[in-house]
């Protein structure tokens, strides 16, 4: 029987000729990432278990992005304890302020995590390396703890559904307008626990951005993983950026899908994912005035340069509505580095908006733009239950830079189309 990219990297891992749908294995691991909420409680878990040294610390990587620069008391102390415990073990992979950035913007930008690697990380939007052809997936603390300790975890081995892409997409619509569209169509639970696998010719015109932002969200359809056929782009985009080999591995001929679904790219429309899920998808002429109170550009799912280009090609020589707060929060230092080189902070502080240190921010209802009751904001962050980015009686709407931008400058949702006339 034949095996799927997913079912192949971690056939590979776990020292295996073949696995099977449903089958529990032991896989070694290219990359162990935590954060600075997550971390502290797999650092607690090794204390517990009296365990002083763990052997797998040339794999961790931490990150400190959801509280930094640190807001208060507590996530300076949580800091202060990852970073005593990455100095203790030799953990050399840890980034703080000056040198960080959003973790899942910033693995892919130093070369971390390559094509064929198995990477777990106490955050659920770990998935998005499977942008790079690796299999990637978010674990708790406990799982976490595990895997610093021994360099392995244990996992049950997905079935997969087949993306089969074709065609282009048309102009102000992007790789978040598709994976909005996919699960509005299949539901939160569409995918659950299984590998969301894309490829086809249609693959070819996505971005990388595009596609790191499709499979940041695979998690949001109840995907273990999602993952991309590694082609020239894939390749492209990773050289020069570390010094690890990428292993390409391509699904046999008669891989099993639990189902294959065919997207004609040229189809997709840009879209709006209304409270409270991100399955709750709207059309533009579906629905009416949805006037804002913010909005966000940013986060781990498209808070990338090309993310921060696009929007700012839409406000270019325009204001930022009266009584929309606008924030922009690029990905990495590297990221807002290059944006201000480029002029893109420029333009973007004159027509009103602000720019934030890399930060997740707002994103999970951290700080740098948390919401009152009653207020509204339009945001291309990735989730936006019932009080994830403030108070519970709060909206959240999800959409693309693109569709962001257009509606931070009319100060409604808006379709970009209705900016750009």
């Amino acid at each position: 029987m034949g095996m799927t990219m997913t079912q192949k990297i971690l056939a590979k891992h776990a020292g295996k000729e073949s696995v099977e749908a449903g089958e529990f294995i032991e896989a070694s691991l290219d990359g162990v990432l935590g954060n600075d909420i997550t971390t502290p409680v797999a650092i607690d878990i090794l204390k517990e278990r009296g365990i002083d040294s763990i052997e797998a610390a040339d794999k961790t990587i931490l990150v400190m992005d959801h509280f930094v620069p640190n807001k208060d008391i507590k996530s300076a102390e949580n800091c202060q304890q990852v970073r005593s415990f990455a100095k203790s073990q030799g953990i050399d992979k840890y980034y703080d302020v000056g040198d960080m950035g959003i973790e899942h913007c910033l693995l892919p930008e130093k070369g971390l995590v390559v094509s064929g690697d198995a990477v777990i990380g106490a955050d659920s939007h770990t998935c998005t390396y499977g942008a790079l052809g690796a299999f990637s997936t978010g674990v708790g603390s406990t799982d976490m703890a595990a895997a610093m300790a021994t360099g392995k975890t244990w996992l049950k081995v997905p079935e997969a559904i087949r993306f089969e892409l074709k065609g282009r997409l048309p102009k102000y619509v992007s790789g978040k307008d598709v994976i909005l569209s996919i699960i509005g169509d299949i539901g939160v639970d569409g995918a659950l626990y299984q590998s969301m696998e894309f490829g086809g010719e249609g693959m070819k015109s996505l971005s990388m951005a595009d596609r790191f932002t499709i499979a940041n969200m695979a998690i949001e359809a109840g995907a273990k993983n999602g993952i991309f056929e590694v082609d020239q782009a894939t390749m492209e985009y990773q050289n020069g950026r570390g010094k690890r080999t990428a292993q390409i591995f391509e699904a046999d001929r008669d891989a099993v899908y639990e189902r294959t679904i065919e997207i004609d790219l040229s189809m997709v429309e840009a879209v709006v994912a209304f409270p409270h899920l991100p399955s709750n998808i709207k059309r533009f002429g579906d629905f009416g005035e949805v006037l804002l109170d913010q909005v966000v550009i940013g986060s781990c799912t498209n808070g990338r340069l090309e993310d921060i280009r696009k929007a700012t090609d839409i406000i270019k020589g325009r204001k930022i509505a009266k009584g929309t707060r606008t924030i922009i929060i690029p990905g990495t230092q590297k990221i807002y580095l290059q944006a201000l080189r480029e002029g893109l902070i420029e333009i973007l502080i004159e027509a009103g908006a602000v720019v934030s240190t890399p930060t997740c921010g707002p994103c999970l209802g951290g700080y740098m733009g948390i919401l009152a009751k009653g207020e509204r904001a339009l945001s291309t962050t990735n989730r936006n239950f019932v009080g994830r980015m403030g108070h519970p009686q709060s909206e959240v709407y999800l959409s693309s830079p693109e569709v962001a931008a257009a509606s931070a400058v009319t100060g409604k949702i808006s379709h970009p189309e209705e900016v750009a006339k």
